[in-house]
């Protein structure tokens, strides 16, 4: 065993000598700010204040004080497919990670065989004897040990784990997603179903001024013109009930979709806009903590780290691969005499593979590598940069959005008074009919527009809270167990 003894001192002194190349990644620092909008950050409107330093809330959802909604995300959570891939392509990278760091490991397998030998009749051994025909068994365990003297396999391990955080931080991200999908689906569906209710209230006006103009026409205080007028009225308001119909049709559908449910079978709770609280404060942590807080940042510093290791895999193969094997193999004439005794045939080898000349292929594939990992670095500072600028546009949509709606009330208030004006002089003979509709048909309008304000207001402080990347992950539904079969994997 002196050239065993030799080999292993030599592999020992090649592992101790050994050294990663490559890059260590080290993450970048991106570009932040020191407010996330401007000088107004803290202060959006009287009704809601950005919490800065706070850490943003895992289940902003349940600020808006829906039950309904609460149940929606839980039943989306469990059933949504878009999630279920996220979760399978997770599961997958965690096992291709541990595939790579079992490769790393030596590498122990055994060998057995049994066959029938015949020597031909004119073969004589030197003591002119036939051998007649025998079976023969053989056993033989066998050692490989790759030693990685530059790190291409530690590489291709920290490559599978940056995979592995990827699509973690994938996962986050969807779920984060049909969070937000759900809840702008649910204020969508109930602002479709105020505005059909403001436009029956509107239409049953109409069908009243319609009855009232008919009465004074068949009395001879009312002309056929006026008639004509309020019955187109009410033609036209008729028609937009079916576009708004439309709408509450298609939000019910994409809910069912996300909740993983066919839309003809699925039922979703009612809900009103008025079962929506406003948030009155919305937890930030600061500008420079979001790069540690939205999922995508975080899947594009790991889309980074893949590339950086992708680089050290490249370099490391530049250098000389090392591999030492050694195997031990028992030969006997029946199976019992296998497992007694020493092994009778042995190896240790150490197998060398360097490369010579390749046409200048593999420092290509390092230099791609590289740039391969530059372009990593511009694609996760765009990330960065859009992602204040997405919290940017919503800070100055909600302060926008109080404005607005203080407009829409003022206008619903003033529009209420002239329109009870409007009715009281149309009653003592002083206006006419047509200042009644035309009174009405203001206040309608300012009706759908404080209805439509507060939806967006509403939608608007949903996509703040997924800008600022706030999200928690239930617990991992039970794996269901595929069905046994002879194909089963």
């Amino acid at each position: 065993m002196r050239h065993a003894r030799v080999l292993a001192t030599f592999g020992t002194a090649l592992l101790l000598g050994a050294c990663t190349v490559g890059p260590d990644f080290v993450p970048p620092k991106a570009q932040t700010a020191a407010t996330y909008g401007g000088p107004g950050d803290a202060a959006l409107s009287g009704e809601q204040q950005l919490a800065l330093g706070q850490s943003p809330d895992g289940e902003w959802w349940k600020q808006f004080h829906a039950p309904a909604l609460d149940g929606l995300i839980a039943e989306a959570a469990r059933n949504n497919r878009d999630v279920a891939a996220a979760r399978a392509r997770l599961a997958q990278a965690q096992e291709d990670l541990r595939a790579a760091g079992g490769a790393a490991l030596p590498q122990l397998s055994l060998g057995a065989a049994v066959g029938e030998q015949n020597y031909s009749v004119g073969l004589r051994t030197p003591l002119s004897v036939t051998l007649p025909p025998f079976t023969y068994y053989g056993v033989a365990p066998s050692l490989t040990l790759p030693l990685d003297l530059f790190g291409g396999t530690r590489r291709t391990v920290e490559r599978s784990a940056a995979l592995a955080d990827y699509q973690k931080y994938e996962l986050q991200a969807a779920m984060l997603s049909l969070f937000a999908n759900i809840a702008a689906e649910a204020l969508r569906n109930a602002g479709a179903r105020a505005q059909i209710a403001n436009l029956q209230e509107v239409v049953k006006g109409d069908q009243r001024n319609v009855a009232l103009v008919q009465a004074a026409l068949d009395a001879g205080s009312a002309t056929r013109t006026q008639l004509l007028s309020v019955q187109s009225q009410l033609a036209a308001d008729r028609t937009l009930l079916p576009d708004f119909r439309q709408a509450e049709a298609v939000s019910r559908h994409a809910m069912a979709v996300l909740a993983g449910a066919p839309a003809a079978s699925w039922t979703m709770p009612l809900l009103a806009l008025d079962d929506f609280t406003l948030p009155p404060r919305i937890p930030a942590g600061l500008p420079s903590d979001l790069i540690h807080q939205r999922p995508d940042i975080l899947a594009a510093e790991a889309q980074l780290h893949m590339a950086s290791a992708a680089i050290g895999i490249a370099t490391a193969n530049l250098y000389p691969q090392i591999t030492l094997s050694a195997t031990l193999t028992r030969q006997g004439l029946s199976p019992d005499s296998l497992f007694s005794g020493t092994p009778n045939i042995w190896n240790v080898a150490a197998g060398l593979t360097a490369p010579l000349f390749n046409g200048g292929a593999l420092s290509a594939e390092r230099r791609a590598a590289v740039n391969a990992y530059q372009a990593a670095l511009a694609d996760y500072e765009k990330v960065v940069l859009a992602a204040f600028g997405q919290i940017a546009d919503g800070l100055a949509a909600l302060a926008n959005d109080a404005d607005k709606i203080a407009a829409e009330e003022d206008a619903v208030r003033t529009s209420a008074d002239a329109l009870d004006l409007a009715r009281r002089s149309y009653e003592v003979g002083n206006s006419g009919i047509l200042d009644v509709i035309d009174a009405e048909r203001r206040f309608a309008e300012a009706s759908l527009g404080a209805s439509r304000a507060r939806e967006q207001r509403l939608l608007h402080t949903v996509d703040l809270y997924v800008a600022l990347g706030g999200v928690k992950m239930p617990e991992d539904p039970a794996p269901e167990e595929p069905e046994k079969s002879c194909c089963s994997y």
